[in-house]
């Protein structure tokens, strides 16, 4: 028999509500008070039980459609992740670049070639810092300008008496919009201060040269101009009279009391016999696909440097498609799993028989177990050691995969290949499946747009609801007023002309 809820949480039998209505009325006949709204609450809910009970059962079963899909539609986005590089041939264009030495690294792209490379590397590049004359640290020298030129850059520096100490322009250089590439601080000697200016880039491009304009030219600012250039010779450390060949690189003129304490120099290296020149110490394309980075430990070695195939990058990401596709395989046996032990109702997974997890389920399993390419040259996931599970699971051999990366990248190649690989074939399907407008999207736009019904319908039910308890409210309220009075005048006629076994006030005039 069908209960049904009360404001009170209990429970009601609407057949017995109907009956306490019927007792209440007799009662009522009797001078018996009636709890109206006690009453009118049991007819109300037993009235609109069934509707109310089929609205909530039929929202419980959208939002628990809603998290199985959400479920379903995460690990299908987390497959498709661990594929984008497989898919779109990346992980298999991928190269590795090592030195054998010390001082020497480098990193490879899709566009590298495998191979060797003897690497010898002379001198790696520097950065000019140069050191003005002796100045007073507070003494203000002069007004004007000065400009300061880097790599074709400049910014030009106005002086006047809130920034022409020697600490001024030092500030005025380190703050200024259009820097060009320059550092500059004030070290203090024994014999008095000195302007140092570094530029912030190696190699012969990155020079200082620095302009004066003052307004006095007798004033100390003109000592800063200096005019940077370069030599490919120093002198001789063993004999001054003579010079020695050297790479090439930044000197300046002394005449303002300028020195250099660090020459600006290109990096120099051989590849395979090969000069190459570089402004920095990252050499880029010197080897198709390659970029060398370099330290002071390389200058003076020859190391190998070999460039192959990136096959623990490969395997990683391999592996990790695997474990994506398992989880996949694990969530959709449970969101369409049936456990006969469970109670009726309970015993099916939220997608079970659902013909959009059967689709996705269908088509993700007809391609991983399909063949790639024709005849002899066919491949599937089994030829690199990744073998299908009685369970739709994948199992995957690193030692067979390892080797297939290894010695035999052709047929890796073949199967991952971006037009028609099985990479490249489920992320399409997945694609169609997640995207807007797809099969989820479709499924979850339509189970919301129920719930939104449902929500109105259950607005409109807790309306008539409240119509019907405020018609009960009255219909009662005056039936017992009504029941009330009836009984006043049943004891007023009894007192007057009495009952059965009574005389009443006017029995006396019976004649």
């Amino acid at each position: 028999m069908t209960t049904v809820a009360t404001t009170t949480g209990s429970t009601v039998d609407p057949t017995s509500a109907v009956q306490q209505a019927a007792q209440s009325i007799i009662s009522g006949s009797t001078n018996s008070t009636m709890d109206v709204n006690s009453l009118v609450t049991a007819i109300v809910n037993a009235k609109v039980a069934g509707q109310t009970d089929a609205l909530n059962s039929k929202k419980t079963a959208d939002n628990t459609q809603l998290t199985a899909i959400g479920t379903l539609k995460s690990v299908l986005s987390l497959l498709q992740s661990s594929i984008a590089n497989l898919a779109n041939g990346t992980t298999l264009g991928s190269y590795t670049a090592t030195a054998d030495g010390k001082g020497l690294s480098a990193t490879a792209d899709s566009t590298a070639v495998a191979g060797s490379y003897a690497v010898k590397v002379t001198n790696i590049a520097s950065a000019q810092s140069i050191t003005s004359g002796v100045f007073s640290t507070t003494a203000a020298l002069g007004t004007g300008s000065i400009t300061l030129n880097v790599g074709g850059k400049s910014s030009t520096i106005k002086l006047d008496s809130t920034n022409n100490t020697l600490s001024g322009i030092v500030s005025a250089i380190n703050s200024a919009s259009d820097n060009p590439g320059i550092t500059a601080t004030v070290v203090n000697g024994s014999d008095g201060a000195h302007l140092v200016l570094r530029s912030s880039s190696t190699g012969l491009a990155n020079a200082i040269n620095v302009t004066v304009n003052a307004d006095d030219s007798s004033s100390a600012i003109n000592k800063l101009a200096v005019t940077s250039s370069t030599t490919t010779t120093d002198p001789d450390p063993s004999d001054s009279t003579k010079t020695i060949t050297v790479p090439e690189h930044t000197t300046i003129d002394g005449t303002n009391g300028w020195t250099q304490s660090s020459a600006g120099v290109d990096s120099h290296l051989t590849i395979a016999g090969t000069p190459v020149t570089s402004s920095s110490n990252t050499v880029k394309e010197a080897i198709t696909g390659i970029s060398m980075t370099l330290t002071a430990d390389s200058v003076g070695t020859t190391q190998t440097l070999t460039v192959g195939q990136d096959v623990s990058g490969q395997k990683t990401t391999i592996d990790a498609f695997v474990t994506a596709y398992n989880n996949f395989v694990t969530t959709a046996a449970s969101l369409t799993s049936f456990d006969s032990t469970q109670a009726a109702g309970s015993q099916g997974g939220a997608l079970l028989g659902d013909s959009m997890m059967n689709t996705i389920k269908n088509t993700i399993a007809s391609t991983i177990s399909k063949a790639i390419g024709t005849g002899s040259g066919q491949v599937n996931l089994a030829s690199i050691g990744i073998a299908l599970q009685p369970d739709g699971t994948l199992k995957t051999d690193e030692d067979a995969l390892t080797d297939a990366l290894t010695n035999n990248s052709g047929k890796v190649a073949s199967l991952f290949n971006s037009t028609n690989g099985v990479a490249a074939q489920l992320n399409n399907s997945l694609t169609s499946f997640l995207q807007t407008g797809g099969l989820i999207d479709t499924r979850t736009t339509a189970l919301n747009a129920d719930l939104k019904s449902i929500a109105d319908q259950q607005t409109q039910l807790t309306a008539y609801t409240q119509q019907l308890t405020t018609s009960y409210n009255q219909q009662f309220t005056a039936l017992n007023t009504l029941m009330s009075s009836m009984a006043t005048q049943g004891s007023y006629l009894t007192a007057l002309f009495g009952g059965t076994n009574s005389a009443g006030a006017l029995a006396t005039n019976a004649k």
